[in-house]
């Protein structure tokens, strides 16, 4: 759930059978006895404030409530990690036979096949996305440019943290609605370069290298996005998700509410190898489709699913990626304090124009750039960029609110 509950709601709709503890039901009602303030939901998991009546430090009771569920989170996080079992596998890509090219000579021979073949190859994946729901894609982006768009990564995490120290207004803007999770964030990217950018330490082509390798012309990711979502699909995420070590193990989790056909689909791409105590994310192969699905959300079927289910590790090696489909089961594992290290993984989508009104999740994308932008757009912008455009995406903006 990505919904952000006003605070006069104490987040009871957002628990569901999850319910606080008695000890922070105490300190709640000690806490609305006293002239102790309250705040808005930060990014700290336990944060204190300034009472001009009290003069002194109290707790956000969201913070209490926030901590209270994140506790309850994880330990059905470990509940589902011992279901799934020790010796889950890696997830490997597939191999793909390559289809015999129709010549089209002689009478009654048939159309000639005009498909590239990466086009080609983008069909034989698309059915294996169909029937798993994910696929491991190897040495998508080189290494060099992983290296050089993993700092950037990281500059623009710290650039976040101050702008959004400075105005907490902007905490969904850089970091979207889910911005409080421990040691893990979705960094939302600006596809310009900004104020923020005027930096000796940043590479300010980056971005731009990085699409045209993946979805410009010859882009490795074009021919399997044209065949899953046309050039009509809405680029509907564009971030970094970032985890460090001491970053809780995720609940099994859909993206979000099923629907009839492939809402999203979506790519993980791995700036650095992923080892397992990095926190590498578990799929639940098959699990896309409405039967997986009515189980996964019976309280009678569901431990039973995930016990029984074909479950692999995307433990990728720098440049990789993983495309799957957001209906999917999966979970992000946890960064351990002893030997995780900073995982980066640059995030992007595309919807399916097949799937139309609310999809019931607010994808990673900074806030000025949703439902502007189309596969197709990208494309078109990047053959600009290649014929000596330096900014193509200059009339979006920063994408920012503010």
């Amino acid at each position: 759930s990505r919904a952000n509950i006003p605070i006069v709601e104490l987040r009871l709709n957002k628990f569901k059978m999850v319910m606080p503890s008695a000890a922070t039901i105490l300190v709640l009602i000690c806490l609305s006895k006293s002239s102790w303030a309250f705040t808005n939901p930060s990014r700290n998991n336990a944060r204190f404030i300034k009472s001009s009546h009290s003069h002194g430090l109290a707790y956000s009771a969201s913070d209490l409530l926030y901590e209270d569920q994140q506790n309850a989170k994880a330990r059905r996080a470990t509940e589902e990690q011992r279901l799934l079992g020790p010796d889950i596998q890696p997830l490997v890509a597939k191999k793909i036979k390559q289809v015999p090219v129709k010549r089209g000579s002689g009478f009654g021979a048939g159309k000639r096949d005009a498909r590239t073949p990466s086009q080609r190859l983008a069909v034989q994946q698309a059915k294996i996305m169909s029937e798993d729901g994910v696929m491991r894609i190897d040495n998508v982006l080189d290494g060099e440019t992983c290296d050089r768009m993993r700092k950037h990564v990281l500059r623009q995490q710290e650039l976040a943290d101050v702008e959004t120290a400075k105005n907490t207004a902007l905490s969904e803007d850089y970091y979207g609605v889910e911005n409080r999770r421990k040691n893990r964030c979705d960094l939302l990217l600006s596809l310009v370069p900004g104020s923020e950018d005027d930096d000796v330490e940043d590479d300010i082509d980056i971005t731009l290298d990085v699409l045209r390798n993946v979805l410009g012309e010859e882009g490795t990711l074009r021919p399997i996005y044209e065949e899953l979502v046309t050039n009509d699909g809405e680029f509907y995420e564009f971030a970094a998700v970032i985890t460090n070590p001491g970053s809780d193990r995720q609940q099994i989790h859909p993206d979000l509410p099923f629907r009839k056909e492939a809402p999203l689909y979506v790519i993980f791409l791995a700036l650095q190898d992923i080892t397992e105590p990095m926190g590498p994310t578990t799929f639940l192969l098959g699990t896309h489709t409405k039967k997986e699905r009515n189980k996964f959300d019976s309280s009678q079927m569901k431990d039973e699913l995930l016990a029984n289910a074909k479950s692999r590790l995307a433990l990728l090696k720098k440049g990789d990626a993983v495309l799957f489909d957001a209906r999917i089961l999966h979970c992000g594992n946890a960064n351990e304090e002893e030997g995780g290290s900073t995982r980066a993984m640059f995030n992007f989508s595309f919807r399916n124009p097949k799937e139309s009104g609310s999809l019931g999740y607010c994808g990673s994308m900074r806030p000025g750039y949703v439902g502007k932008i189309s596969l197709g757009d990208v494309g078109a912008a990047l053959e600009q960029h290649e014929k000596g455009l330096s900014s193509p995406f200059s009339k979006l903006g920063d994408g920012l609110s503010c």
